[in-house]
Order: structure tokens, then sequence, then C-alpha cells
């Protein structure tokens, strides 16, 4: 008997302490905080693994000879990010300060969270997505860059470009003041670390055999397609921690809900259409191009995934998959090498998903104005534009400048001795595939 009435009582408690959960009710403040705060921290590692997403797409999309070189550059982004971050990062991006960068939290002293969640949960979240702005330019200035001069440039945009423009953003700057609105970072993260590269390879110049001398370009495979397919179902993957992890709580879920669905279908949609775009153009249907238009998608569709209905999702990020394609002719029209598309999807993306805000957002949604398409005017198209036009110019002068005093410090880039045997050997001393050789025999 008194067995029967302590399971009845146990069942009773599990009801009870779970039934706020179940109808949308909470009886301790603390367990909401609790939950936002483990959801924050699963999207804080999401975000971290892209950073494997982004390895394996751009060691993918370049020779063998340098993967090695791409995977350390990989790796120690997120290792300079979480440093410079935690040291000067936070404190320009989230701290007290004005319209322009934070002045306090230096090491995170004193410093406070920027979101309803702790302080430590709501910094790793935000560290990853700098690693990931950081990663970016690896791919655009691949083959040909020297190890140390990276490892300067990937501490520099962690510690003070991106934060900055992350404080006039999310941080309570001047364009958070003008109502500017980029929900998960198309802008702050994507077209920062996508102008970030093209500065850096028009800098660093094309890859030797790129370029014939009429300027016509040449085809440089990539040595592993399946590698880079991984590391896009990876990216892709990761984004459902960066989007929907940006609502930084878990609410009723509706918000979650409606990012992550918005996230999946632009993706999807970028893939179809600049596999199609690429097929009327050359004659065939490049996976490495479809690949491309799904993590363009990706990018488009950051900015505005809170604000804009799913079927906006799939034309937002139906355009996004055919903008890489053009992206990467107009590239090569004016002579530019970015190895893997770096900024036709990053940096062209990241353009067109902040201004979409302006076409597609809804004010119902919880945006400040409506746009064009919604009844709302040109007010909030105009804001996107100032401020997306704004960081560009930011990044292009701030970067041209670090880029070039690096160059005359040390150098940018190996010698053609050492880019023509491959950087795994010259910077590393290794090889990624060590023991397969190619033996001729008469």
């Amino acid at each position: 008997m008194l067995k029967k009435l302590f399971k009845k009582a146990c069942v009773f408690g599990f009801l009870l302490t779970f039934s706020g959960l179940c109808f949308g009710q909470t009886a301790d403040p603390a367990s909401s905080i609790g939950l936002d705060t483990v959801w924050v921290l699963i999207a804080a590692f999401l975000v971290f693994f892209m950073q494997a997403g982004f390895g394996m797409v751009e060691a993918g999309f370049i020779r063998a000879k340098n993967t090695c070189n791409i995977l350390t550059k990989n790796f120690l982004d997120f290792c300079m990010a979480s440093l410079g971050f935690y040291a000067f990062g936070y404190a320009i991006m989230f701290g007290s300060g004005n319209g322009f960068m934070g002045v306090t939290g230096w090491f995170l002293k004193s410093a406070e969270s920027g979101a309803a969640v702790p302080l430590h949960a709501f910094w790793l979240f935000q560290a990853a997505f700098c690693g990931a702005a950081a990663t970016i330019v690896a791919g655009g200035m691949a083959e040909r860059m020297k190890f140390p001069a990276y490892l300067i440039y990937s501490f520099l945009i962690s510690a003070f470009i991106y934060p900055i423009v992350g404080h006039w953003i999310w941080g309570g700057g001047w364009l958070t003041k003008l109502n500017f609105a980029d929900f998960a970072g198309s802008t702050v993260v994507h077209t920062v670390g996508g102008f970030a590269a093209l500065i850096g390879t028009i800098i660093l110049k094309p890859r030797i055999g790129k370029y014939n001398p009429d300027g016509t370009p040449n085809v440089i495979a990539g040595h592993n397609i399946p590698l880079a397919s991984l590391g896009v179902f990876i990216l892709w993957f990761g984004w459902f921690g960066f989007n929907p992890g940006s609502t930084l709580g878990v609410g009723d879920g509706s918000l979650i809900a409606r990012v992550a669905i918005n996230t999946n279908l632009a993706a999807a949609a970028g893939g179809i259409l600049a596999m199609f775009t690429v097929w009327k153009m050359f004659g065939k249907p490049d996976l490495s191009m479809a690949m491309n238009g799904a993590l363009a998608g990706l990018v488009a569709i950051t900015a505005p995934c809170a604000f804009v209905s799913p079927t906006a999702a799939i034309v937002i990020g139906a355009v996004g998959g055919m903008l890489v394609i053009v992206g990467v002719v107009v590239l090569e029209k004016f002579k530019i090498d970015d190895p893997v598309g770096a900024f036709p999807v990053h940096g062209l993306n990241g353009i067109w998903g902040t201004l979409s805000i302006g076409l597609f957002g809804q004010k119902a949604l919880g945006l400040a104005n409506s746009g064009l398409f919604y009844g709302g005017g040109i007010k909030q198209l105009m804001v996107q534009a100032l401020g997306v036009s704004a960081v560009i110019v930011f990044v292009l002068v701030a970067m041209g400048i670090i880029f070039k005093v690096i160059d005359a410090i040390i150098g940018l880039r190996v010698s053609r001795e050492e880019e023509l045997k491959g950087l795994d050997i010259g910077e590393h001393g290794m090889e990624s595939y060590s023991g397969f050789q190619i033996f001729v025999t008469e």
C-alpha cells in the first residue's frame, strides 16, 4: 500500500513540476534563465563546430599541397578569436562607451551580459561568431599568404575590427539607434569577413598560373570535392545554431521555429538556383557552385531570418544562389583570385541579405518598420543601405591599412618557389597526405 502511494506521489510531483513547461508556464524565473542558458550554450557549440565546416570547405576547394596550411589557419583562427575577443573585443563590442565603440569591460572585468543569460554563456556565443568572421578570410587569401602574417591579421580583426562593427549594430552603437536590423549577422559577420577577404586578395594578387597574359582565367581545381561537400553539410548544420541561437532565449519556441525554417528554405533555394544558373551559363550542373549557392542562401537569410515569412526566405535564398555565380564571373573579369569564393558567398550575399530586410521585412514580426513590399515604403531599406555601406567602407579602409602595414613589416606573400612547392612543406614542414607518391616508370 505504501509503495502504491509513493508511486502516485512521484507521478503527481513529476506532472506538477513539468506542467509549467507543457502549458507555457514557469513557476520559477530561474528555471527559465537556466533553459535559455542551455539553449545559448548549445547554439554556441554548434557555431564553434562551423569552424570544422569552414576548414573542410576551404581544404577541399584548394590544392592538396596547401591543405595543411589552410587547416592550420582555420584552427588558429578560433584560438586567436577567443583570446582577442576575451581581452579586447567584448569590451569594444558590448561595453559602455559611445556610438563608435565600447570602452569598458576589458578582459571581462566588470563586464555585463548583453542578454538575459549569464555573461560567460553570452560571451562564448559571441566569441564563436567572432571566429566565424575571421576564418572567412582564409579562403579568399588561400595558397599564397604567409602564415605569420595571417596570425597577425586574425588577432587584429578579432580584437578590434569585427567588435567595432558589432558595437555599431548589436552593442548600442549609432546604427542601433537608427533601427538598423541584422538579426544574426549578414552584415556583422559575413559582410565584414567577405570584404576583408576582398581587399586582402586584391593586395595579395592572384596565384601563379591563375590568369594568362591576355587576362583569361585558368581553372585551378580543388583537390577533394567530397571533403568540401562534407564541409558544406557541417556549415548548414551549424547554421541552426548560428541563426536560431541568436534568439538568445527559448521563449515559447515560435521565434526559434520560424528562424530555423527560414534558414533551411533559403539554403535549399540557394543551392538549387545556383545549380540551374551555372548549368544554363556553362552547360554543366557544377557541384561546387551548387554548394556555394547553398552557403550563399544561408548568408543571405542570416540578417532577415526573424523578420520574414518562409516564402520570402525562399526568394531571398534563390537570389543569393544566383548572386554567387555572378560574383565569381565578375571577380574573374577584374582578375581577382578568390580560390573558394569567399567574397561572392559572404560579401555579396551579406549585402543582399541586409538589404532584403528593407524589402521583405514585416513590422508584425518584430521589425521597426515594414519593408517596401509590405507597405512600409523605403525607410527601412534606406537605413539598411546606409548601415551596410558604412560597414563596407570601414572594413575596406581598416583592413587595407592592416594588410599594407603587415606587408611592409614582414610581408604578406610567400616566395614564388614556396608557392609552387606548396605551403604545407614551406610553412609547416609537413604534408597533408604523407606517403602518397606518384612514380613514373618507363
